[in-house]
């Protein structure tokens, strides 16, 4: 299979129409994107052009056979926030149902920590959804520390469930 992992500064092609695909599936399945439900279409279209507008965010993608099928996004601190600007976060990472299994998902997060750390950042962020086990296994095997625990992390119909929250040190 012809599988790559990368950040994107512009869409061509089908990225953004394959890009909102894979979010609606992820979104479908439970994978913590934020959303409970697909928003419409022309919502995720802006929200993915805003994505690539922002200074403080880096678009990563991870590519099935040259289709999007995932993403993770790496974000800095604003510029007010000085004392944290030797963090970042990693935010918004997940991977369409359908692509899992390969291998992207970790692609993916080891791609965010790269850039991190060549960017000069000495500390990633993360956190996930308690019921997201298979990303907890990942992030816990690529040497991201569980600090604490929020157990009203969010909000799914009328349960609320708790979110873990890491960190990892890149220097």
């Amino acid at each position: 299979m012809n599988e790559s992992v990368g950040s994107i500064e512009a869409f061509r092609g089908s990225d953004l129409s394959d890009l909102c695909e894979a979010t609606e599936a992820a979104i479908l399945d439970g994978g913590g994107f934020g959303w409970v439900k697909p928003p419409p279409r022309e919502v995720l279209e802006a929200y993915w052009r805003g994505v690539l507008l922002v200074p403080e965010r880096r678009l990563f993608v991870a590519r099935l056979e040259g289709t999007i099928c995932g993403s993770a996004q790496l974000v800095r601190q604003p510029r007010n926030n000085e004392a944290q600007a030797f963090a970042a976060s990693l935010v918004h990472a997940f991977i369409a149902a359908w692509a899992r299994g390969r291998g992207l998902a970790r692609g993916l997060t080891l791609a965010v920590e790269e850039a991190a750390r060549a960017t000069g950042f000495k500390v990633l962020w993360l956190d996930v959804r308690e019921t997201q086990t298979a990303a907890i296994k990942l992030y816990e095997s690529l040497g991201f520390v569980h600090w604490g625990t929020n157990p009203n992390y969010a909000c799914i119909g009328r349960k609320t469930i708790a979110g873990r929250h890491y960190y990892k040190k890149l220097s």
